[in-house]
């Protein structure tokens, strides 16, 4: 198995930028188009938690903007052969104490790069 073929990096790497940049919009439509269209994607988020796309469709509607001025810290992408990837970033707010976590596992489908799983969860300072 090929661990972090910098083809497939370049392409996991693409798709979450254009994931966050729709988080950064405000944009549900966009964001859930990055999840896999399934009733087994899962999502567990900082007070929240979602099973299966159409929930989170639910939920990113119902969300205000985030904050301006999201931060990411230290992203890692990690690939596993040409079809599995994991990303992981710490993000932040300007001016709040609160560190946020965000872990995602991107698979290849026949769509494209799609996040089946996701956790976010924040800690103190």
């Amino acid at each position: 198995m090929e661990i972090d073929r910098p083809d497939v990096v370049a392409e996991v790497t693409a798709a979450f930028t254009g994931y966050e940049q729709a988080l950064v919009d405000g944009d549900a439509d966009r964001i859930c188009d990055y999840f896999w269209d399934s009733d087994r994607t899962v999502r567990f988020g900082v007070a929240d938690h979602q099973y299966g796309l159409d929930a989170q469709r639910k939920w990113r509607w119902a969300q205000p903007p985030l904050p301006p001025g999201r931060r990411l810290v230290d992203p890692v992408v990690s690939t596993f052969g040409p079809d599995l990837a994991v990303v992981t970033v710490r993000f932040g707010y300007p001016g709040d104490p609160v560190s946020g976590r965000q872990t995602q596992t991107w698979v290849r489908l026949p769509v494209g790069w799609r996040i089946v799983t996701a956790h976010v969860s924040t800690v103190a300072g």
